[in-house]
């Protein structure tokens, strides 16, 4: 099968998408089809394409939002090349430029196109907005939610069950949805991958004792992520158990304030703030942690959960339902409302005997459903039926203009 992966960013950028699409590729190219992917340059306003990698990069604008960039040039010869690949099949992984260019090429050249929703972007329109017209702009987003996904694509895919509700509970989304949580590499994350020398130095780098208790939080830091909520019960820890550390790995917009709100509860010196980490360090901060913590509730699925649990490292969440799919409270893991019972889940996790190995080592055995090549394999079953489902439709269009044409006649 030769497949298209359309979307707004790519390597060289860093995220949980990029990472998603990455194992999406090489899982693929493992079961032995040809994978080829159109994005954005996050580089320059030019026109490249990668022949070894099969990457094809289109011009983009910045948009002020990480790294990414946005395009609505679609070069002729960037459409030259994709014809010439003779796609079965387009997975497109963004509502937006290249999103749209996916939707074009898809209805050019009568391809199936499968689409992945990846972001509540009702959660995120307040970049936009800044609190005002609230009611509208989500409506707005509704509206365009349900056209890129429904009215122009053949199959979708969500993450969870609780993206799952809100296409059919919310949007009344007709077609198909598909619930396929997102896989990554999970290898790179297991112990017997860890050097020990390079743990230990971490540690020290990072001033980190026998005595001490880590939770960490990955992710952009930002309103969304709600790490405030965060930073409140870590100061409600330490008025429990002065060696409980928080640490914080990511970069975004609102760093430097949470650093501020950190001081100014008096926690600075037991929060620590990494800022981003290399790709290749981050199995190695969740080895040094004692518990994963998030009280995000704008995620679709989290893959950082996935990542702390392939570490062996117990997850600890807010009680939202994207994290439901993932961890079973008392089993793999623990849930929370408030910062007081975040509070309880984490001095239980101290001081009850057995119970945070116990967690550790249902967390791993849980990861394993979660590798690339699972999710690969249930990806391409889609791809599949969304090929037979663009040949159906082929079919009843052709007999259905017969018919047309044969009743004008009569």
């Amino acid at each position: 099968m030769r497949i298209g992966i359309f979307t707004e960013t790519y390597t060289p950028y860093i995220s949980g998408l990029v990472t998603s699409e990455l194992m999406l590729k090489k899982g693929l190219e493992k079961l032995g089809h040809e994978v080829y992917v159109v994005t954005a340059n996050l580089e320059s306003f030019k026109y490249e394409y990668d022949e070894k990698d099969h990457v094809l990069r289109i011009p983009g604008v910045k948009t002020g939002i990480y790294d990414s960039r946005l395009t609505s040039v679609y070069p002729i010869q960037a459409v030259k090349k994709i014809k010439s690949w003779k796609l079965d099949v387009i997975h497109s992984q963004t509502e937006f430029a290249i999103g749209t260019f996916a939707r074009i090429i898809a209805k050019q050249y009568n391809i199936p196109l499968v689409h992945t929703y990846h972001t509540m972007y009702e959660d995120y329109i307040h970049y936009i907005t800044k609190g005002y017209f609230k009611k509208s702009s989500k409506k707005l987003v509704e509206y365009f939610t349900k056209f890129y996904c429904e009215t122009t694509a053949t199959e979708l895919i969500v993450p969870t069950t609780k993206t799952y509700k809100l296409f059919k509970e919310k949007y009344d989304f007709k077609k198909n949805i598909n619930i396929i949580p997102t896989g990554i590499e999970v290898e790179r994350f297991f112990k017997e991958n860890i050097n020990p020398k390079d743990l230990l130095n971490l540690k020290k780098h990072l001033k980190l004792s026998k005595k001490d208790f880590v939770l960490i939080f990955v992710g952009r830091l930002a309103e969304e992520k709600n790490v405030e909520f965060l930073l409140e019960a870590e100061k409600m820890l330490m008025a429990k158990n002065k060696n409980i550390k928080l640490l914080i790995v990511g970069d975004g917009p609102d760093k430097e304030k949470y650093e501020q709100y950190a001081s100014t509860l008096g926690i600075e010196k037991n929060c620590l703030f990494i800022g981003k980490a290399k790709w290749e360090e981050m199995p190695y901060y969740y080895h040094i942690s004692d518990v994963f913590v998030t009280a995000s509730i704008t995620e679709t699925q989290g893959l950082t959960v996935i990542e702390a649990m392939a570490s062996g490292t117990t997850p600890v969440c807010i009680n939202d339902e994207a994290f439901h799919s993932m961890v079973t409270s008392e089993l793999n893991g623990l849930f929370f409302n408030t910062k007081e019972e975040l509070t309880n889940c984490i001095i239980r996790l101290m001081t009850e005997k057995g119970l945070l190995q116990k967690l550790n080592n249902q967390a791993h055995i849980a990861s394993l459903q979660y590798s690339a090549s699972f999710y690969s394999q249930q990806v391409l079953e889609v791809y599949k039926r969304a090929i037979e489902t663009k040949k159906h439709e082929f079919r009843f269009g052709i007999f259905s203009k017969i018919a047309q044409k044969i009743k004008g006649n009569n």
